[in-house]
């Protein structure tokens, strides 16, 4: 009688399973649409290149001592119009969140006035005012008549700093609520009062919410501020013009306005992006990313795809 003996080692592992080759989704649909819109870019940009613009005449005026002139003059008008618009916002949200009456309905006034009627009517409005106030008597301060007290850059800088300070007011008004009414209740019972309750407690985590609108509203403001050119102040859009019927080449000047409005518009962006980075710290594990990081990822991404195919091949 014989009997078959297994000769196979008893410590041998058995065979695992074998390794799972990966193949990455091909997304064909992201090959055709980045062809199709590559053509229409193409086309847009040989449609402008077969017009009859003097593309030349950009270059030789874009750092122009008027055009940077009119650049810097647009940044100050941005930059204290939105002051007035923030501080403005900051105050009308309050009064308007009040329990007092009379001081909410003055603050829905105001928000409904001033986001009820165009900009531009506002500039003409103020503008034309000597047509209602002759003088302006301050008392023993200060007596002038309208016309020399209202400037061109004093009409520009009303007329934008208080439309936006009621723009700023909602934006404010929504960061305000979206704060968890027991955070007031707790700093309250500790004996912290209502303005030290908004200051340290409300506000700092209201800016996660006001921020990113505020941002925007700042990019809008800088391309706003090309209104003001109707009541003679001379910003960038102004002295573009200005240029343009001097030099005779009115649509390219226009083309050299919208370039660098392009260009400050992009820088203002990268500021909002890092602010708002800044106040998502407490709101998130990680933060994210920043344009140099996600290069930086999609390159190694790309370079070990690239090194996986050839070691597969």
């Amino acid at each position: 009688m014989t009997v078959d003996i297994d000769k196979t080692p008893a410590d041998t592992p058995p065979a695992g399973p074998e390794a799972i080759k990966a193949i990455p989704v091909r997304h064909y649909g992201r090959y055709v649409s980045a062809v199709v819109a590559i053509a229409l870019l193409g086309g847009v940009v040989y449609a402008f290149s077969q017009g009859k613009i003097n593309w030349g005449a950009i270059p030789d005026y874009f750092f122009d001592d008027r055009i940077l002139d009119g650049v810097g003059k647009t940044l100050l008008l941005t930059i204290l119009s939105m002051a007035i618009g923030v501080i403005g916002g900051v105050l009308l949200a309050v009064m308007r969140l009040s329990k007092n009456p009379v001081t909410s309905s003055i603050a829905w006034f105001y928000i409904w006035f001033f986001r009820g009627t165009p900009v531009l009517v506002q500039l003409i409005v103020w503008f034309n005012l000597g047509l209602v106030f002759e003088y302006i008597n301050l008392g023993p301060f200060y007596k002038d008549e309208w016309s020399d007290f209202m400037t061109p850059f004093l009409t520009a800088l009303l007329g934008l700093g208080l439309n936006e300070a009621a723009y700023m007011a909602e934006i404010c008004r929504a960061g305000l609520l979206s704060v968890d009414e027991g955070q007031t209740e707790a700093s309250h019972a500790l004996g912290m009062s209502h303005a030290k309750t908004l200051r340290r407690i409300v506000i700092p985590q209201a800016m996660r919410v006001i921020v990113p609108p505020t941002g925007n509203e700042v990019i809008n403001m800088l391309k706003t501020t090309s209104l003001v050119s109707v009541v003679q102040y001379p910003e960038l859009l102004r002295a573009a013009q200005d240029i343009g019927q001097t030099s005779g080449a009115p649509a390219e000047m226009l083309f050299l306005a919208a370039a660098w409005y392009l260009l400050l518009t992009s820088i203002f962006s990268v500021g909002q992006y890092y602010l708002e980075r800044y106040y998502a710290r407490g709101s998130s594990r990680s933060l994210p990313a920043t344009p140099f990081q996600k290069i930086k990822a999609n390159l190694l991404s790309l370079s070990n795809r690239s090194a996986s195919t050839g070691g597969t091949a």
